[in-house]
């Protein structure tokens, strides 16, 4: 597990690959987000943007999510406090996914010495290196002697 005096601006983290099925496609889209380029590849194919199906950003999201959890493993969890992000191009079944973080910045806490807000910039990729998902995400980062309240 990572604690604060582990990690310092610069630090890079990368994933392993994620392969998304169609099939996966299609169950996270009829449970979350259902809309006819998730989860039909005819009607989809008529998309005007999308021409073809694609996996929902938020099961991107959820997909890099897993991944962050393997390779950027922060003592007493990712707990965020503030995101934002973009999807520059879809996620299409049979992509390999992997994700690549990069810690931007480190602010200590002004109220509590036992933590500070690392921010982290986040791409994933698909196999032909197309960026699919960046974000800017801020966490809380706890000390290694830190007495949880």
């Amino acid at each position: 597990m990572l604690y604060l005096e582990d990690i310092k601006v610069g630090d890079r983290f990368i994933s392993r690959e994620y392969e998304m099925t169609l099939e996966e496609i299609k169950q996270f889209a009829h449970a979350y987000d259902p809309q006819v380029f998730h989860t039909d590849e005819h009607e989809a194919q008529a998309h005007p943007v999308f021409q073809g199906i694609a996996a929902s950003g938020w099961h991107t999201c959820a997909v890099t999510m897993r991944l962050w959890t393997e390779c950027f493993p922060v003592a007493y969890g990712l707990i965020g406090s503030e995101s934002s992000l973009r999807w520059p191009r879809p996620t299409r079944p049979g992509d390999k996914i992997h994700v690549e973080v990069e810690i931007v910045a480190i602010t200590p806490s002004k109220s509590k010495n036992d933590r500070a807000i690392v921010s982290y910039v986040t791409q994933a990729f698909n196999q032909n290196n197309d960026m699919l998902l960046i974000s800017t995400t801020k966490i809380v980062v706890f000390k290694k002697d830190v007495q949880p309240e």
